[in-house]
């Protein structure tokens, strides 16, 4: 009796533990834009849909090889996948990250370089041209009015009826498209365009951190046959797929941060907030300026009193969310949460969980807020109260 009780207690902690650790994968949604019918751009023989397929496909494999990381593909094959059904496929996989890959085009056979959109509403001109031509799309599938509530790729009306409710993932956005960003400066040495927003229909109903990588222009003859190629593909998905590791260690890494060797690259400290530009190895290229959503601000406004900081130099919180509201900070708001901190910043209040000088503690209650619900909850870090990288924090 007792041994069939031990054996039953040892199955049950060997499915705890199972469980567990499949509940810590760092889940990747993968999008390769356009399929089947739906060609993309097509210049000089370069056709957009097998490019971006053979280079999530590269990404993919690459991803696949590093323990805890899982890959979801919104297609593997040259098939019609409609916009909001690719959101979909990343949402039912509980995806950390969702990120769709395409290739740029313009009527200047001269324009080049890469960039990468993060969800948003934008005035520039060039932007919201670039994601009128990637939402053209959904004029393909059937019953598109119904399915996107009346939303015309035509219509600069429909386009600013987009409501913004990625307000939450708008941080780590930026962040995923500024290491994407700088990898392809750093290893490809490839002209920066910056991380720009535009209200990309594919990014719209992705609810986690999103972007739309713009690989180079097919459009350019040099640039169209280096993406077209197997050298020029490989390199790319392999600064993807490096950004992307780069950021699950950053924010979802286990354990202590290893120390980079003396020959390693360093990453840089770029987070592109609004008012930064790129800064490449060998020359310096200025990055169009990532505004934040024009967003009402509340009214009357109220004042939020700052959460108290620690006495370290250092110090560590978790962000749980951001919105245009204010909640107050009680733990029935938070799930059971305790020790909220609110600051306000534009128009939005940006909820934090703790307040540690300690990293390995703050990746203890980035564990517990997961756990609460929280999946897109990452840790923040403060030197002498301003804001800074995590690995910035880690130098100290």
């Amino acid at each position: 009796m007792k041994t069939a009780t031990l054996v039953k207690w040892i199955i049950l902690v060997f499915v705890s533990n199972m469980a567990f650790s499949q509940s810590q994968k760092f889940i990747v949604a993968l999008d390769a834009g356009h399929g089947d019918h739906d060609y993309g751009a097509v210049y000089n023989g370069h056709i957009e849909k097998n490019i971006t397929l053979a280079v999530a496909l590269k990404v993919g494999k690459l991803l696949e090889k590093g323990s805890g990381i899982e890959v979801v593909y919104t297609r593997k094959s040259d098939q019609f996948i409609d916009l909001i059904e690719r959101a979909n496929i990343a949402n039912k996989a509980d995806a950390n990250i969702f990120v769709s890959i395409h290739c740029n085009a313009n009527k200047n056979p001269a324009a080049d370089g890469s960039e990468t959109y993060v969800m948003g509403m934008s005035k520039n001109a060039s932007n919201l041209e670039a994601a009128k031509r990637e939402n053209a799309v959904i004029t393909l599938e059937k019953d598109y009015n119904q399915k996107y509530e009346g939303y015309d790729p035509k219509s600069p009306e429909s386009i600013g009826r987009v409501i913004i409710s990625q307000e939450l993932y708008l941080d780590q956005s930026i962040t995923l498209a500024g290491k994407i960003q700088n990898h392809f400066i750093d290893e490809l040495d490839k002209k920066s365009r910056g991380v720009k927003q535009a209200p990309y229909m594919v990014l719209h109903k992705a609810y986690m951190p999103r972007v739309l990588i713009e690989m180079g222009f097919i459009s350019n003859q040099t640039e169209g046959a280096k993406l077209d190629s197997e050298e020029g593909q490989d390199g790319i998905a392999q600064a993807i797929a490096n950004a992307i590791i780069s950021y699950k260690k950053e924010y979802f890494g286990n354990g202590k941060e290893e120390a980079e060797k003396p020959s390693q690259k360093m990453e840089k400290d770029k987070s592109y907030k609004p008012t930064d530009s790129v800064t490449a190895p060998k020359a310096v290229v200025k990055t169009p300026e990532v505004k934040k959503p024009d967003l009402k601000k509340p009214e009357p406004k109220e004042v939020v009193k700052p959460e108290p900081e620690a006495t370290a130099e250092v110090s560590f919180k978790v962000q749980l969310s951001a919105s245009g509201k204010k909640i107050d900070t009680t733990p029935s708001n938070f799930k059971g949460l305790s020790s909220i901190g609110v600051a306000s910043e534009g128009a939005l209040y940006k909820y934090t969980y703790g307040n540690t000088s300690n990293y390995d503690e703050a990746k203890r209650l980035l564990a517990e807020a997961k756990a609460k619900g929280y999946t897109s909850a990452f840790v923040i870090a403060f030197k002498n109260g301003k804001k800074v990288s995590v690995q910035e924090a880690l130098k100290r």
